[in-house]
This record gives C-alpha cells, sequence and structure tokens, in this order.
C-alpha cells in the first residue's frame, strides 16, 4: 500500500465503563464494518479464523489481559493492580508505531473467514439485528465495547447476544442488558420475551 495516500495515524483514547478497559480510537478502518474480535487470552490470537498478529503483540505486555479489535478501535483491558496511568503512554505509542509501520492487524484468512457467511435469517431475526445495528451497536461501540447477535428461540422468545470488549466483565453490563436492550428489544420486536448475555 502507499503510504502517502493514507492520512497520517491519529489515535486518542476514550474510557469506558469498565475502569479496567481503555479504548484506543484510530482514524482509519481496522476490520470490515459489522465485524469484531474479542481475545480473552493470548491462545486466542493464535486461532485459525481469528488468527490477529496485533493483538499477539499486545498480549506481550504483561499487563494485557484482553483485547478487542472492532471497527476503527482497539479495547485494551489491563490488569487490576495496574494503573492506567502507568502504562496508557506506553501502550499508545505501541499502538502509534504499530499502525504507522502498517503491520498487519489480522492474517488474511481471518478476514477472509469472517466475510463470505451468508445466512438466511427468519423475518424475525431479521428484525432483531436490524434493532442492534441500528440502536444499540453504536452506543455499545462507543463505551469500547461491542454486541453480537447469538442466537433466537422462536418458541421462547429469549434472544442471547454476545458482549464483547469492554463489555466483558464490566459490572454494569448486566443492567445496560435488562434495562437498556432488553427493553428496546421487546418493544421494537414484540416476538421477544427476554434477552440474555451468552457467556457472562
Amino acid at each position: 500500500m502507499n503510504t502517502s495516500l493514507r492520512p497520517p495515524v491519529m489515535l486518542y483514547t476514550e474510557s469506558s465503563p469498565n475502569p479496567n478497559s481503555m479504548k484506543f480510537v484510530v482514524n482509519f478502518p481496522l476490520v470490515p464494518e459489522g465485524l469484531s474480535f474479542d481475545y480473552a487470552d493470548p491462545s486466542e490470537a493464535l486461532t485459525e479464523g481469528k488468527s490477529s498478529p496485533l493483538a499477539v503483540a499486545l498480549f506481550g505486555f504483561d499487563y494485557v489481559k484482553r483485547v478487542f479489535i472492532a471497527y476503527n478501535f482497539v479495547t485494551i483491558t489491563k490488569a487490576e493492580d495496574v494503573e492506567w496511568e502507568e502504562v496508557l503512554f506506553e501502550t499508545k505509542q505501541f499502538l502509534k508505531g504499530y499502525f504507522e509501520e502498517e503491520k498487519p492487524v489480522f492474517v488474511q484468512t481471518t478476514i477472509d473467514a469472517n466475510t463470505t457467511r451468508v445466512e438466511a435469517d427468519s423475518p424475525t431475526v431479521q428484525k432483531i439485528k436490524t434493532v442492534l445495528e441500528q440502536y444499540v451497536r453504536p452506543a455499545v461501540e462507543s463505551d469500547g465495547g461491542a454486541i453480537n447477535f447469538h442466537s433466537f428461540d422462536e418458541t421462547t422468545g429469549n434472544v442471547k447476544v454476545l458482549l464483547h470488549g469492554s463489555c466483558s466483565g464490566c459490572p454494569s453490563s448486566t443492567l445496560t442488558l435488562k434495562a437498556g436492550i432488553e427493553n428496546l428489544l421487546t418493544r421494537l420486536v414484540p416476538e421477544v420475551k427476554q434477552v440474555e448475555a451468552e457467556g457472562v
């Protein structure tokens, strides 16, 4: 890629509701919109289908406990015994240098494996996904996390969602899920009776 065509790397941080998570935002896309990747430990960064050299490099810092990569940001969750003031400058400098050198965020097979899926959704599932995309995802991403549709049980009306990034392990995520997301979905999609987070 011709480096003269890309704007200079701009990187800024945003705190999230989870005090151990910090959102590092850049001025260009890291993944195709709608995709996100969550790494709860270093081995996941090497897993087929989600392999990420960037996540591997970040886990090289002993205070990094979780890495989440979405459209134009990386959310890093640190160890509880480390303060952000101690490591924030170092982390920002590392990320800025990584992106300026145009090192790979993912291996090509990760992008290939996640951009070719075609799903035939029921009308209800399409409505649920639309509500999540238009109303829920922007709010959750602004806090450094992400939400993905997991499944919908037509008989019970139970929706399962996956929470990633700063939402994982965040004390307020359950409240957000029940008070915000469940209220919204049950109001806009009458077939939905309740919402649960999978794996939280």
